[in-house]
């Protein structure tokens, strides 16, 4: 990863916008797909390796299932993670 680089992490489940410091630079937006339950997307810079597990451990300590983590280059292409 590099500095460019941004992370789109969809999430099973709503996250409360008042969580919106806990995500530093990361922004929220949400789905709602009938007959499902709500989906949480991040979308934001990530620096490294280490930054990511550090998101993804904050989802894990709101018991929240990941659905997918992706790579946003900075030329626009993403690439699954």
């Amino acid at each position: 990863m590099t500095e460019q680089d941004r992370v789109q992490i969809r999430v099973q489940g709503w996250i409360n916008e008042r969580w919106a410091n806990w995500f530093d630079g990361i922004t929220m937006t949400y789905e709602k797909a009938p007959e499902h339950s709500p989906v949480t997307v991040l979308t934001g810079p990530i620096a490294d390796q280490a930054a990511l597990r550090g998101i993804l451990t904050k989802i894990w300590d709101l018991n929240l299932a990941v659905i997918s983590v992706n790579r946003i280059e900075s030329e626009g292409g993403t690439s699954n993670e």
